[in-house]
């Protein structure tokens, strides 16, 4: 006898054999049972999950000598006619080339006569979306209202395509994508039915790459037992499929998440230099990154994905380490980049530069962390005590309310400060380009233990405003800071003819402005809070306002 492939060997003959479709052979079940069979049923999903098989099975449930019954003998001539495909009285039509309005009519004139040998006369049409629109109105009165001996099965994988008075006269069932946990149980218990010894990877690899159609997957099996023999590992699988490993893909997840740029750079290279198709590697680490956002939000509820144990444990350590904002944005990047490659000469310079920005955007803080340390340092510096982790260990001050006893500053300190000045002008127009030549006329006039007075050129004195801000005192007080050691306040006043000498450190400040000498005091002791300080490093901010 001739070969006969895998897909057809092992096809289902019974509804407890169809494979993740148990919605709809417990309904089929049911309604042989309680003779509820309806006239017309349509049958809809993706290639390989079960349609026609479905259809093939109900028929024989119907006309089987002992039936109708849910469970057909498969012994009588019936059945054996309706396995072999020639029952007279099952019909199947290819609707892709009997789509016109003549092969409906001889259909509507034939369902009239009654069936040879059997109890009912069943027609199953295949990818029926096919039919023109001339052919399913041709159909629609026989469909309505056929004779009692006449049942109609469609299957399809257009349903967007059938008119909507079509579906409107079947039952329909929308069949499934096939897990692949289902899947990898039904090859492991063929390959040992057919004496194959395969490994679990080798099942997963096949499995993945079936994407959900049992039939591709079992195709695929029997073309790699004809390339490798009874003895199937991973590596086989993917060799003859182009198809990534598992190990490779978690690794690359993980190295993503790390932000490990020369990790990614590394495995992108090896799997261009073997060949490996990098649009599908953007779409495994697209379900990659999928599993892991559900095992973030669902956590135990996560066993609906029915992934294989070894996968789940991965999914769980990785959620314990990252946050689900991350894991959003790199998917953004992976989409992104999947849709520039499919019209890319090089895929492989897209890929890498795509996955760097996804290992930049899992390496950006979001929102919700960022919220977490402000309320961590908030409620650390309540207690009096600096947050594990995010401020550095500070010494045992008193920040209260109390204020502290000032000390007198070092007599050098305006001298050590005019000595540094240009190279301090230089770092604080790094920040602000435009102010350099303002600050090129200014001297550092006196300091006390709170405070720096900046004499300023009276020839610029009236554009004071342009650079007197809060981010632009906020510059000057933390380069001063390196050189007196602690963070000043900062305020302006003009040099009064014939000062051209920064008066002495010791001397007292005068009031320039009351009002704005107490403030600068205010923010100065706040700016040198670790907590505040920390915070405003972090953010790049500034103190707008100080309620106490």
């Amino acid at each position: 006898m001739a070969y006969e492939v895998l897909a057809r060997k092992w096809r289902p003959q019974q509804f407890a054999d169809v494979v993740g479709q148990e919605h709809v052979t417990k309904t089929l079940t049911n309604a042989i049972e309680t003779d509820r069979v309806a006239h017309a049923y349509i049958f809809i999903g993706s290639r390989g999950i079960g349609k026609t098989t479905s259809a093939r099975i109900l028929a024989k449930a119907l006309n089987c000598k002992k039936g109708p019954t849910p469970y057909p003998c498969d012994k009588c001539d019936s059945c054996k006619e309706i396995m072999a495909g020639n029952n007279l009285d099952v019909i199947e039509i290819d609707g892709a080339s009997n789509n016109g309005v003549d092969q409906v009519r001889d259909l509507r004139d034939n369902a009239r006569y009654s069936p040879a040998h059997s109890l009912f006369k069943i027609y199953i049409i295949d990818e029926v979306h096919m039919l023109s629109t001339a052919a399913f109105n041709a159909l629609l009165k026989t469909l309505e209202e056929p004779p009692s001996h006449v049942k109609f099965i469609f299957a399809t994988t257009d349903a967007h395509k059938i008119l909507p008075t079509i579906l409107s006269r079947c039952q329909r069932f929308d069949l499934r994508r096939i897990s692949v946990q289902d899947i990898v149980d039904r090859l492991r218990k063929g390959c040992n039915e057919e004496g194959v010894t395969i490994s679990e990877d080798a099942l997963l690899a096949i499995a993945r790459g079936a994407e959900g159609g049992l039939r591709d997957a079992e195709s695929a099996l029997d073309q790699i037992i004809s390339f490798r023999g009874k003895e199937i590992e991973e590596e086989d699988v993917l060799t003859v499929f182009g198809l990534v490993s598992r190990h490779v893909l978690e690794n690359m997840t993980a190295a993503i998440l790390k932000s490990d740029v020369p990790g990614i750079i590394n495995i992108v290279a090896e799997m261009d230099r073997v060949g490996k198709d990098l649009q599908r590697v953007v779409m495994e680490l697209l379900e990659h990154f999928r599993n892991l956002l559900v095992v973030l939000y669902a956590g135990q509820g996560a066993s609906t994905l029915e992934l294989p144990e070894t996968q789940m444990k991965f999914y769980t350590g990785l959620a314990s380490e990252t946050e689900a904002g991350r894991v959003l944005r790199v998917i953004d990047a992976l989409v992104e980049t999947d849709g520039r490659m499919r019209y890319a000469l090089s895929k492989k310079t897209l890929l890498e530069t795509g996955l760097i920005c996804c290992s930049r955007a899992a390496e950006t803080t979001t929102i919700n962390e960022l919220l977490k340390q402000v309320v961590e340092l908030k409620k650390n510096f309540k207690s009096g005590e600096a947050a594990s982790g995010v401020v550095a260990e500070t010494s045992a001050q008193n920040y209260s309310a109390e204020p502290q006893k000032k000390k007198r500053p070092p007599k050098n300190e305006v001298a050590l400060l005019l000595k540094s000045w240009h190279d301090i002008i230089d770092h604080i127009s790094k920040a602000d380009p435009l102010s350099r030549r303002y600050f090129l006329d200014t001297i550092p006039l006196r300091t006390d233990a709170t405070h720096l007075v900046v004499g300023f050129d009276l020839e610029f004195f009236d554009e004071l405003d342009r650079f007197d801000t809060p981010r632009t005192k906020l510059t000057l007080a933390r380069e001063v800071e390196k050189y007196v050691g602690r963070m000043l306040g900062v305020s302006f006043e003009p040099i009064k003819p014939g000062q051209h000498q920064p008066l002495p450190a010791d001397h007292v400040v005068p009031a320039v402005s009351g009002d704005l000498t107490k403030a600068q005091s205010g923010e100065a002791k706040w700016y040198a809070n670790p907590v505040v300080k920390t915070v405003v490093e972090a953010f790049n901010g500034e103190i707008s306002d100080i309620r106490e």
